[in-house]
C-alpha cells in the first residue's frame, strides 16, 4: 500500500524533529557557554559553605552554594542588616548628627550592596542553567514527537 494521504504529517513530523535538535543544540551550547565562564572566575567555594565546600564554581549548583555563602559574609559584614536597613540607618544616624555612625552604615551598605550584585551574577547563573536544561528537555520532546509524526506518515493506509 502507499504512504499516508496526508503529506503534512510528514512535513510536520520532520519541521519537529528539525526544531527539536535546534533546540538541544541551544540548550547544550548555553549550558557549555555558562560552565565556562564560571569556570574562568577560578570561584571556589569557601570550606563555611553549608554544601560543596571546596570545590570550583562549575555548575548550577555549587553556583547557588557559593551565592549562599556569599549572602552569609554580606549579612556578617553588615552586622545581619539588608543594604536597605542600612540606607535607613545611615540616614537616621546623618538627621541625628552622628557623620561618624553614618559613614559606618555606608560602608557597610556598600559591603551589602556588593554582596547583593554577586550574588545576583550567581543567581542569573542559576537560571541560565535552569532555563538550558528546559530548551534541551523540550527539545528532546520535540525530538520524539517528530520521529512519531515521522512514522504516523509511513503507515500504510487502510
Amino acid at each position: 500500500m502507499e504512504a499516508s494521504a496526508n503529506p503534512f504529517v510528514r512535513i510536520a513530523g520532520i519541521v519537529t524533529l528539525v526544531l527539536g535538535v535546534i533546540f538541544v543544540g541551544a540548550g547544550a551550547t548555553t549550558w557549555g557557554m555558562v560552565t565556562s565562564q564560571l569556570t574562568a572566575e577560578k570561584i571556589t567555594v569557601p570550606k563555611d559553605a553549608d554544601m560543596f565546600a571546596g570545590k570550583e564554581v562549575k555548575g548550577p549548583f555549587t553556583a547557588y552554594a557559593q551565592a549562599q555563602v556569599i549572602n552569609k559574609h554580606a549579612l556578617k559584614g553588615a552586622n545581619g542588616l539588608t543594604y536597605a536597613e542600612l540606607g535607613a540607618k545611615a540616614k537616621e544616624a546623618e538627621a541625628a548628627g552622628d557623620k561618624a555612625a553614618a559613614e559606618d552604615f555606608t560602608k557597610q551598605r556598600t559591603t551589602a550592596m556588593n554582596g547583593s550584585f554577586l550574588r545576583a551574577s550567581l543567581f542569573t547563573s542559576v537560571l541560565a542553567y535552569g532555563v538550558s536544561a528546559l530548551v534541551i528537555g523540550l527539545g528532546l520532546l520535540q525530538i520524539l514527537t517528530g520521529l512519531v509524526f515521522m512514522r504516523l506518515a509511513k503507515r500504510d493506509v487502510a
